[in-house]
């Protein structure tokens, strides 16, 4: 009916817990009008030690409610959902809905033409999936990788003395020679400052949750808009709607996302990648694109 508001476009964002709130505040941040789901599964964390089967169960039946719950794009802010349920994830929703995987920032890492690692979990540092990554973005020797036992467990907990021994722990096994480290879980972008702290003065950090944001828009043909009005964001607790959990309103992304207004850059994590901006083929490397 002539008169009657446009609904605004809604982004469903998916993932077992804190790991989506980056790519989530950036969304905010970027396009404050975009009306956010953010979708957490407190009873299934952490999905990185489950099957793969149940993984994909989990991840296409949470995108099907999503868009039963009026979803128009869903994103997976989740290095192991991405690899594991995306395929099947836009078989069941593209092309009616795009679908936004993550993928860890090793392409502009290699970019530099400089040494650096790549923080990841157990599981992730020894999936042939960043295997594959390395190989296909870094020169030979030029990257390594390194497991960061308990950092994601610690980052959901917002447990900040096991957030410090996973960091040392990780920066210890970090090669001096590494001129940057490149984010590979999306929990790590909540302990930036952490993670800066224990590594040698200068180093940089990759991350890509603004880059799967921007890619978002594109998807849905957006461009940038921080300055529009702020829509309504909602938080689904395995199918129940309820506030953020307690440890993610740790994090001031997590207060901000709750606080439901705009989101201000001081409130986001800045890496190379945030400063740099982002690039098309950032978020979505060969890996995990076209499929």
């Amino acid at each position: 009916m002539a008169g009657q508001p446009q609904r605004p476009q809604r982004v469903a964002l998916l993932d077992s817990g804190c790991g989506l709130l980056p790519t989530a505040g950036w969304l905010r941040h970027l396009r404050p009008d975009l009306a956010l789901d953010l979708y957490l599964d407190p009873e299934g964390m952490p999905w990185g030690s489950k099957a793969s089967s149940w993984i994909v169960d989990r991840v296409v039946g949470t995108g099907r409610r999503a868009v039963e719950r009026g979803a128009d794009a869903i994103v997976v802010p989740c290095n192991t959902a991405s690899v594991t349920a995306v395929v099947p994830l836009r078989e069941a929703l593209e092309p009616d809905r795009p679908v936004v995987a993550t993928v860890p920032a090793v392409k502009p890492a290699g970019a530099t033409g400089l040494p650096f690692a790549v923080w990841a979990t157990e599981r992730t540092t020894g999936s042939a999936y960043q295997a594959d990554l390395v190989a296909r973005f870094a020169a030979p020797g030029q990257a390594e990788s390194v497991a960061c036992p308990g950092l994601a467990t610690a980052v959901e907990h917002a447990d900040a003395a096991a957030v410090r021994e996973a960091v040392a722990y990780a920066a210890a096994r970090t090669p001096a020679r590494c001129r940057s480290v490149v984010l590979g879980c999306t929990h790590y972008p909540l302990v930036v400052e952490e993670i800066l702290a224990a590594l040698p003065p200068g180093t940089g950090l990759h991350d890509s949750s603004r880059a799967v944001a921007g890619q978002a828009l594109r998807r849905l043909g957006l461009p940038e808009d921080p300055s529009a009005e702020p829509a309504e964001v909602r938080v689904h607790l395995g199918g129940e709607e309820g506030p953020l959990p307690p440890a993610a309103l740790a994090y001031p992304i997590g207060r901000a996302l709750a606080r439901g207004g705009r989101i201000a850059r001081a409130e986001l994590p800045t890496t190379d990648e945030t400063l740099l901006g982002t690039r098309p083929d950032t978020a979505e490397q060969p890996a995990l694109r076209g499929v």
